[in-house]
């Protein structure tokens, strides 16, 4: 028997709601802080392969044990009033190494993307190392490369939506995390559009003090203009231009920012009812009950067993050259 969570409706659609096992009995509590806790109790990974090599791979599971997707069974939203959203995390803050939702494989698992037959390390851009917030995407969102964007003039990048998590603490990847959205960036990345969520873990210990973008302004002076500045030229060392931007390269607000996930969400919820063409995406789910992508228990697992878990010979660099492009 395949345990389906039952599509609950919210504000935004349906969603997969968690299992009667993963729900805490009334009056207790997840552990320290109201929500983080809860997130990671929810999920849990599973390595195969060596870090830092072609083959490695992070699969993740629910509270029951069982093989999911990132991608498609990790609802977006974790209340249906709140400003309060599910984050994968897959670039931990200072690191270099490109980790992904690899959103062409079943089951979706994280991989360090590969581009020339060499694994993807960011060039550190002084006075940057490596990424500086901790870089994810938001589960059940998609960037549709078909659908020009209204505001940009550009369609999507065929991706989830990307997140800056700009909190306090380091946090690791393949964590699942609850964070408040605060504004957006339009990034234009070779003639499609890459959004830029600037959101922040609900249990940094500074969370309450962020609302709105303004508050990155007022409490983290110098962040945004470094954020920008990080998109602007992480692709020079790779011998490419800079990156442009819509708005002129201006933050929007937060309200602005939910509008766009709520249309990346719709997005995606076409993507896994098969009412658009994915290409090569992979829209292998376990929990979606509708979708017609929908597989078992059993041929989830035989998904994962097909992964060697042989742990094969990584190269363990982190990116040591430093770039000056300041102007």
């Amino acid at each position: 028997m395949r345990a389906l969570l039952p599509l609950l409706r919210t504000g935004w659609g349906w969603r997969a709601g968690p299992p009667a096992a993963a729900r805490l009995p009334r009056g207790k509590s997840a552990g320290p802080g109201p929500h983080g806790a809860m997130a990671q109790a929810f999920y849990r990974t599973e390595e195969r392969g060596q870090l830092y090599s072609p083959d490695y791979r992070l699969f993740f599971k629910n509270v029951a044990g069982h093989y999911i997707s990132p991608f498609h069974d990790i609802p977006l939203k974790v209340d249906s009033t709140e400003n309060l959203f599910n984050m994968v995390v897959e670039v931990p803050r200072w690191t270099n190494a490109k980790m992904e939702i690899a959103t062409k494989e079943p089951l979706n698992p994280i991989k360090q993307d590969i581009k020339n037959g060499k694994l993807r390390y960011v060039a550190n851009i002084f006075p940057h190392k490596g990424y500086i917030w901790n870089y994810g995407a938001l589960p059940q969102t998609w960037e549709d490369p078909h659908q020009k964007d209204k505001s940009t003039d550009c369609c999507g990048d065929n991706d989830p939506i990307d997140v800056c998590e700009i909190g306090s603490k380091v946090l690791s990847c393949g964590e699942v995390i609850h964070v408040k959205i605060l504004g957006i960036l339009a990034l234009i990345d070779q003639g499609e559009t890459d959004w830029k969520i600037i959101a922040i873990n609900v249990n940094d210990p500074e969370a309450s003090k962020f609302h709105d973008i303004d508050d990155v302004k007022k409490y983290k002076p110098g962040y945004l203009e470094a954020t920008l500045n990080w998109f602007r030229f992480y692709k020079v060392p790779e011998g490419k231009p800079e990156n442009q931007f819509a708005f002129n390269g201006e933050f929007k607000n937060k309200a602005f920012a939910l509008e766009v996930i709520k249309s990346t969400h719709e997005c995606w919820k076409t993507l896994l009812m098969k009412k658009c063409d994915g290409g090569a995406i992979s829209c292998t789910n376990v929990q979606v009950c509708d979708s017609p992508f929908l597989c078992t228990q059993e041929e989830a697992r035989s998904i994962v067993e097909l992964v060697s878990s042989s742990p094969n010979k990584g190269s363990k660099e982190e990116e040591q050259m430093w770039h000056f492009l300041g102007k």
